[in-house]
C-alpha cells in the first residue's frame, strides 16, 4: 500500500475575506469539513497553519495539525516545508497538496488522485473537469482552464486565458483545473528550490513554475462540482450543494 501524506495549506490572512477556515457551515467550520474528507481517505494527514485560531480549532477536533509560520508565495511552498520540518522521517511516496477552501473535494476524489497518480511516471498530479460550451466560464480569467491531452493524460499548460483555441467553429470540450496537487516528494522538494517562473508570475499560476522547469503534470478527470470559497457569499454557495 502506498504511503501518503495529505497537507492542507490553512492560513487567516485572506484579503477578500479573512478567517475563511473558520466560516461555518451548517454551523460547523469549514475546515472541519476538510478535516473529514482527509480523514475519510484513510492516508496520513495534517493542516499546515501559521495561525493560533485555526491550530486551536484543529485541535478541538482531535485532529492533526503543524505550524508554518513562514511567509511563503505558495502552499506548495508551505507544504514543502511542512514536509522537511516534521515528516522528513516517514518516506512518503506521495505528497498532496490539498486546498484549504474546497470543501467538496472528498475523499473518493482525493483517492482518485493518488492512485492515477501511482499509476503514471509524471513528477506531479492533479485535476481537471471536462466542459463543454459554457463560453462565459470559458472567457472568464478567474477560472483556470488546463491544456490536457487525453492520450497522455498530461497537462501541457495552464492558462486564464480561453484555451485550448477552436478554429472556425463553436467551443467545444475543455478542460477546466480543479486546484489539487499529488507530488512525488523529489518532485516536491525540486519545486520549493525554485524561483518564480516568468509565465508564473504572468498568470499567477504556480503550476506553471514546474512546467517551466520541465517538469510533468498529469491529471485526473472528475466529474464533480467545483465550487471553492473565495468570499463570504460563496458559503451559501457551498450550503445548497452540500445540502445538509
Amino acid at each position: 500500500m502506498a504511503n501518503v501524506l495529505i497537507l492542507v495549506p490553512s492560513r487567516y490572512g485572506s484579503s477578500r475575506f479573512p478567517g475563511k477556515p473558520l466560516a461555518l457551515i451548517h454551523g460547523k467550520t469549514m475546515v472541519s469539513y476538510i478535516v473529514a474528507n482527509c480523514q475519510q481517505t484513510g492516508f496520513d494527514y495534517a493542516i499546515v497553519t501559521d495561525d493560533d485560531r485555526i491550530e486551536n480549532e484543529v485541535k478541538s477536533l482531535g485532529a492533526n495539525v503543524v505550524r508554518v509560520d513562514d511567509d511563503v508565495e505558495t502552499g506548495s511552498e508551505r507544504i514543502a516545508l511542512a514536509l522537511d520540518r516534521y515528516f522528513a522521517d516517514k518516506n512518503y511516496d506521495l505528497v498532496v497538496n490539498m486546498q484549504g477552501d474546497e470543501p467538496l473535494m472528498k475523499a473518493e476524489y482525493i483517492k482518485k488522485v493518488v492512485s492515477e497518480h501511482l499509476e503514471a511516471g509524471a513528477d506531479i498530479f492533479t485535476a481537471v473537469k471536462p466542459r463543454v460550451q459554457d463560453l462565459a466560464e470559458y472567457q472568464n480569467p478567474n477560472i483556470v482552464k488546463a491544456v490536457y491531452s487525453e492520450s497522455s493524460k498530461n497537462c501541457l499548460y495552464f492558462t486564464r486565458a480561453s484555451a485550448p483555441h477552436f478554429m472556425n467553429k463553436d467551443i467545444g470540450k475543455w478542460f477546466q483545473h480543479i486546484g489539487i496537487y499529488s507530488y512525488r516528494v523529489d518532485a516536491l522538494k525540486k519545486f520549493n528550490t525554485l524561483t518564480p517562473s516568468v509565465l508564473e508570475q504572468n498568470e499567477r499560476l504556480e503550476q506553471l513554475r514546474a512546467l517551466e522547469a520541465g517538469m510533468t503534470i498529469g491529471a485526473s478527470v472528475l466529474e464533480m462540482e467545483i465550487l471553492g470559497v473565495d468570499a463570504p457569499e460563496d458559503i451559501a454557495k457551498i450550503e445548497g450543494v452540500l445540502g445538509e
